[in-house]
């Protein structure tokens, strides 16, 4: 077991935000288009981090005109070319999965000031 932990370590990205549920977060996306490349930007909310080490993933939700759309990210993949935290929440739970019945100001999460 051993092996699979170093070799999971080699592939940790070090230059990454401290990043927490109810982040928001703008992730830098590459995508490829055949034989083209470009970055997409997704902005939006965590709501959910999961796993640890280089298969930690985390789920991104904003609304996209009035209709709901998560995305779940490796945190450790080469396809991520930044991650910027645009505003720290203030959450009580580590899964905010109540987001999606919301809608309007019920939706946002509380904004951190000391951080």
């Amino acid at each position: 077991m051993d092996i699979i932990r170093a070799i999971e370590a080699e592939q940790i990205k070090k230059d990454l935000p401290n990043i927490e549920v109810g982040d928001t977060v703008q992730v830098y996306y590459r995508i490829i288009e055949g034989t083209r490349e470009r970055i997409q930007v997704f902005e939006g909310t965590i709501i959910k981090i999961q796993g640890e080490s280089s298969r930690k993933t985390f789920t991104v939700r904003r609304l996209s005109y009035g209709v709901g759309v998560e995305r779940t990210f490796l945190l450790n993949s080469p396809r991520i070319s930044k991650l910027e935290i645009t505003r720290k929440g203030k959450v009580r739970r580590a899964k905010l999965f109540y987001l999606r019945d919301r809608q309007g100001k019920s939706a946002k999460v509380k904004g951190r000031t000391n951080y």
